[in-house]
């Protein structure tokens, strides 16, 4: 067995890393999926905007109710055409992390600040979802749950490789509070929608 696989299997930081960048592929995989799936709707929308799409499950949730809002289109263009151009990216780099590349510190600096772009424009179309429209698109939950994922497993890899030197930050993903918050964000974001939507959901 060589060195570099026996510290890819069992050398505990560099297994950490791994794991992160494993997350990060998920969640980007998962969100370029959504991204898809709701470009595909938009132009299902776009030849007629009364039809009914096959995430219409119930009066809570509706992709099309969802589609139909202005917030859904908010540079001009469908809002999931901007996931489908970013998270390919996300995908590249969580392979090549996979395979043990070192990109430079400002690049994964750049990314990380593009994650928490990512996070705050899925926080605010949750938002508008839950608040303002009244009804969730599933495709856009799993979109969000991807980036939850995108932004917890970079930041992650991030601090653990000492592209991002934060001692609180360390510390925090050393005892694991970042993975107790992610958990947290997940768990409220639930309680939220059942019991807002429990009954039209169910």
């Amino acid at each position: 067995m060589s060195d570099k696989l026996r510290r890819w299997l069992f050398h505990r930081e560099s297994k950490q890393q791994h794991v992160a960048a494993f997350v990060l592929l998920f969640g980007s995989g998962l969100g370029l999926l959504a991204s898809f799936m709701l470009s595909i709707e938009s132009l299902v929308l776009a030849k007629n905007s009364h039809a009914v799409l096959n995430c219409d499950l119930s009066s809570a949730l509706s992709c099309s109710a969802v589609a139909n809002h202005w917030s859904a289109e908010l540079l001009g263009f469908p809002n999931s055409f901007i996931g489908i151009v970013t998270l390919p990216v996300m995908v590249t780099i969580a392979v090549a992390l996979l395979a043990d590349t070192k990109f430079p510190k400002w690049f994964m600096r750049a990314a990380q600040l593009g994650a928490v772009a990512g996070l705050l424009f899925a926080a605010w179309m949750f938002y508008m979802s839950y608040f303002e429209i009244g009804v969730l698109c599933p495709w856009c939950l799993t979109l969000d749950v991807g980036i939850l994922l995108i932004f917890y497993g970079l930041l992650r890899y991030n601090v653990l490789s000492k592209n991002i030197e934060q001692r609180v930050l360390r510390w925090s993903v050393k005892k694991g509070y970042d993975t107790l918050a992610l958990a947290s964000v997940v768990a409220l974001a639930v309680a939220a929608i059942l019991a807002k939507f429990g009954s039209g959901i169910f």
